[in-house]
Formats: C-alpha cells, sequence, structure tokens
C-alpha cells in the first residue's frame, strides 16, 4: 500500500533536515513524499530539492513544489492535490517520526473488518525547555475529545485519500489552529475510525518562534476567536442532533474560557476579561437564568476559571462531564 506523506515548509532551513531524516529512516514502502515550500525568503527551498536529489527512488518518491499562498494551509492542500497514495499522512517541518510510524499504520489498517477513513494515534510533546509530555488517545467522545484536546492536530493521525478528497480540505485563510478546526469538519463527516495504541510515535517540538504553535497567545488574538466562531457555525449548521449541537457548543465555549484564562496568565487582562464574559454569557443563554445556573453552573465556571489561570491540569474533564 502506498502512503503519501505531505510536510509544508517555510523558512525552516536551519532545522527542516531533522524532519526530514526521520521521514527518510521509515522502514515502509512504497513511499510518496510531497515537500510544499511556501515561498521561503532563506535557503529552504535548496534544502528540500537536495533531499529530493539524494533520496528520489521509484519506492520512495519525493516530490517538491512551491504554493504563493503563504499559510500552512494553502501549502497542505497544493501537497494533498499532488498526492497518489492510497493513505495521507500530515506532517510539520520541525517535528519527527519513529522509523516504523507508517509501517504501523498500514498494519492497523489492514487489522481492520472494513477499511477505516481515519486513524488517530498519541504523540509526545517536547516544550522548549525539554520537558515532554504523553498525548492521549480517546476511543470515545471524539467530539468532545477535539474540541479540548486536538485529538485530530495535524501530526496525529492517516487519512484515507478518498475521504479527505470529499472534505473541503484545509482552510488557506486560517493562520492559526487550522488544524483544530479541520478536525472538528472530519468528524462531523462522520468518518469510520480506527485508532493506534502502544508508544507515541510521533514527537512534537514545541520550541517557541520556530514552532509553528508560537510562544504566547497575546500577540496574535483575534485569530483564536475566529476559529472557535468558524467551528462554532460548522456545529451550527450541522446534521448534529440539537441536543448534541448544544453541547458542541457549550465545550466551544469552555474552550474561550481556557483562551481568556491563557490570556490572564500572560499578563493581558484587558483581552481576557470579554472573552471570558461573552463565553460565560452564552453558557447562560444556555441553560437558561434558573436555579441550576446561579446555584451550580455560575460558581462552577467561576471555579474552573480560577483553575484554569492557575494553570492546573484535569479542569478539561471536567468540562466534558458537566457540559
Amino acid at each position: 500500500m502506498e502512503v503519501s506523506i505531505v510536510i509544508p515548509v517555510y523558512n525552516r532551513e536551519a532545522i527542516v533536515e531533522r524532519t526530514l531524516a526521520s521521514v527518510a529512516a521509515q522502514t515502509h514502502r512504497p513511499l510518496q513524499v510531497v515537500l510544499v515550500d511556501n515561498m521561503s525568503t532563506d535557503g529552504t527551498l535548496q534544502v528540500l530539492q537536495q533531499f529530493q536529489l539524494a533520496h528520489n527512488a521509484p519506492d520512495f518518491k519525493v516530490e517538491v513544489l512551491q504554493e504563493p499562498h503563504r499559510t500552512a494551509g494553502a501549502a497542505r492542500n497544493a501537497g494533498f492535490a499532488a498526492t497518489t497514495g492510497r493513505w495521507v499522512l500530515f506532517f510539520d517541518s520541525d517535528d519527527e517520526m519513529a522509523p516504523k510510524l507508517v509501517e504501523r499504520y498500514v498494519r492497523t489498517i489492514e487489522l481492520q473488518g472494513e477499511e477505516p477513513d481515519l486513524v488517530s494515534t498519541r504523540s509526545v510533546l517536547v516544550a522548549a525547555d525539554g520537558s515532554r509530555r504523553n498525548t492521549s488517545l480517546s476511543r470515545s467522545d471524539l467530539f468532545g475529545h477535539q474540541i479540548l484536546n486536538s485529538q485530530l492536530a495535524t501530526q496525529r493521525y492517516a487519512v484515507r485519500r478518498e475521504f479527505f478528497a470529499a472534505t473541503d480540505g484545509w482552510n488557506i485563510d486560517l493562520p492559526r489552529w487550522n488544524d483544530y478546526e479541520l478536525g472538528l469538519r472530519l468528524l462531523l463527516a462522520r468518518p469510520r475510525m480506527a485508532f493506534m495504541g502502544g508508544r507515541p510515535l510521533v514527537t512534537v517540538n514545541h520550541s517557541g518562534e520556530q514552532s509553528i504553535t508560537g510562544n504566547g497567545f497575546a500577540p496574535k488574538a483575534g485569530d483564536w476567536e475566529t476559529v472557535l466562531d468558524i467551528m462554532r457555525t460548522e456545529v451550527v449548521s450541522s446534521a448534529l442532533k440539537p441536543r448534541y449541537s448544544q453541547r458542541l457548543k457549550r465545550l466551544l465555549d469552555y474552550r474561550r474560557m481556557v483562551l481568556a484564562a491563557q490570556y490572564q496568565r500572560e499578563g493581558f487582562p484587558q483581552l481576557a476579561r470579554p472573552l471570558c464574559q461573552k463565553a460565560v454569557s452564552r453558557l447562560r443563554d444556555s441553560y437558561g437564568d434558573g436555579r441550576r445556573w446561579r446555584w451550580f453552573m455560575q460558581p462552577l465556571l467561576k471555579w474552573m476559571f480560577g483553575r484554569l489561570v492557575a494553570g492546573k491540569r484535569g479542569t478539561s474533564q471536567i468540562a466534558r462531564i458537566v457540559f
């Protein structure tokens, strides 16, 4: 089974070779690698072309493209259009895959009774200070885990090419959280799911400004809120039953509270206050201003926000149960 890997790259001359080396080390063949330069201003394109010259082979095809629309979503869409594999992995240019990642994906797919559309897996997150944390892998409440934990982050799934082609692809206008929004849309398309457990085979490097994630939320205020607005609209216009749609809207409003708490922690209360007020107002409207709201939900939300500002973990699990 041929598998395609799509990697957008922008100004990563100094670090992309680490990612490319992990791709070249994959044990599975045949493999297609589509590298999309997003009009870099350093020597990134030359690094990609050198990789192509060194590794291109009949069972390891390397394509190098350029995409002028400078967002990762646009580059990924351009790369996907060039894929030929039955299954596709999207990957970032500062992360690493263990040698058996693709092999394990293929084995998981082949073990299913009916071919799935999506295979979800775990990753290990490496912070700028070197600390490491394994992500969770949920096999239930996928919508909740996507909204609260971004289970379908860019590097954490393989997708059947025909299934992905039937979606609208990556939103090329979103400079932030484009994988977060796409993950929700993929779930709304009702895929057949499979899960690949075990030791994480993907390393995601959150290394500061060189990382797509970056160093903070406040400098990009507005971008995150736009994504949450789009996701809310997608939930409202979906075919989900009203009760379940209501729950997802509440979870998205809780996610606004998480963002507001992040602003507060970064020292921007002027950003945090109105965002938190908007989230609480929407939640109040969804419950009605009755006894349950006044005596339970309102004090609970205040307590949860305090935990978020303090950086305490576990609040998302409470939200998933309460909402």
